[in-house]
Parts: structure tokens; sequence; C-alpha cells
């Protein structure tokens, strides 16, 4: 495919498309690689899914392939799922929240997603799905951007109480945030003060430019 020949030398986009959630939806072949891009930021694949694969790396890919349910909130094109499912050969059941159709969409048409066979994806907002569920999950993946910005409910008591009530025991969180300027750097020590000793906390700051992770154990 020339497209991609050519992506060694330059970015070369294929599809762009407008969204309600993200403004701009763009997919490029980039080093020889599909990602998706909204406006100012990479959604998948590429530099984040690098990010994502080191935070379950901290958390141990052997102990993950021991889990049976996962939950992803914040889809995109699903690079965090290819890596559970290609890499990790997680077999267990998944279920992908993604608020946003349109990347829904790209997610099938440019990567494949509805040909992952235990990977159930919801169109619906996050917070409300969080609300609603009954089911308990082993890994909760939190992944959730509006372009650079990231929500507030993320890091508000009463969704990280939430949380806690679907997390088994020695089940993980992996939160991926964004660091652009004080602010968020002042949010995410003050997010890490609210988990108590139910729970094993860790920080990886700088993952990438802008990225910093967590990785949280519930103890009990």
């Amino acid at each position: 495919m020339l497209s991609k020949l050519f992506s060694y030398f330059l970015p070369v986009n294929i599809y762009k498309k407008n969204s309600t959630y993200s403004k701009t939806l763009e997919v490029t072949w980039n080093n020889g690689e599909l990602v998706l891009d909204s406006k100012n930021t990479n959604y998948s694949y590429g530099s984040l899914q690098r990010i994502l694969r080191k935070g379950l790396k901290y958390i141990g890919f052997e102990r993950i392939r021991n889990f049976e349910n996962i939950l992803v909130l914040g889809v995109a094109g699903g690079s965090v799922i290819k890596t559970l499912v290609d890499e990790i050969k997680f077999k267990g059941q998944i279920t992908g929240v993604e608020i946003d159709a349109a990347i829904i969409e790209i997610a099938n048409d440019y990567f494949k997603l509805d040909q992952i066979p235990n990977l159930e994806i919801i169109n619906a907002d996050a917070f409300e799905f969080v609300l609603k569920t009954k089911h308990q999950y082993d890994l909760i993946i939190i992944d959730i951007f509006q372009d650079t910005t990231m929500p507030n409910f993320l890091f508000e008591d009463f969704f990280i109480n939430r949380l806690h009530s679907l997390l088994n025991v020695n089940g993980f969180i992996l939160f991926n945030t964004m660091v652009i300027v004080e602010k968020d750097r002042l949010r995410n020590l003050d997010y890490r003060k609210k988990f108590s000793g139910n729970y094993s906390l860790r920080m990886y700051p700088k993952v990438e430019e802008h990225n910093e992770l967590f990785t949280i154990k519930k103890l009990a």
C-alpha cells in the first residue's frame, strides 16, 4: 500500500470526520502504522498505545491473563484492547464504553474492533454506565479525553467510590491522565490522596511528554 509506504517519510491522512465530542477525528498512516488522532492529540495507537502498554506491564501481563472481566472506559480506536487481545492474549470478557458514535464507527471500519469475539462495545457516557452497571471487574482502564481535556467527574469522590464498588478485590484500575499545566499536576496530587489503606496506588509521571499513569490495586 503506497500510503503506508509514504508514511515512513510523512504522515498520510486517509480519513477525516467531524465529531460532536472530539471536533475533528483523523485516521492517518504514520511510520507504517494506522493511528487515530483528534485535532490536538493522539487518541489511539502511536504514543497512546505505548503509554497504556506500559501501564499494563506495570500490572503484569501474566496477572492480566488470569483476569475474567475487563472494563475499558474510553475506547477510541481500541489500541489498548488490541494490546490485551493480540499481545497479552487475554481470553476473558472485555467491555468497552465509548460516548462518541463516530469513534465507534471508525474503530470498526479501520481498526476492526467488531471482529474481536470477546469484546462488547457500548455507546454510552462512562459516568452513566458506571452509575448503572451491576457487573464486577478485575481491571478497569480509564482513558477518557475530549481532545486534550479530561472530564471533571473522573476526579470526583462519587465516581471514585462507584469504581470501588465495581472492582473485585485484588483488581486494578489503570488510569491515564494528561498533565499539560500546573493545575493538572496539582489535580493529580489531590487525586492520589483520595485512596485509603484499602488500596495500593502508584503514580508514574512523564510516561510520555504529557501523560501520567496511575495503577491502583484494591486490597480489600
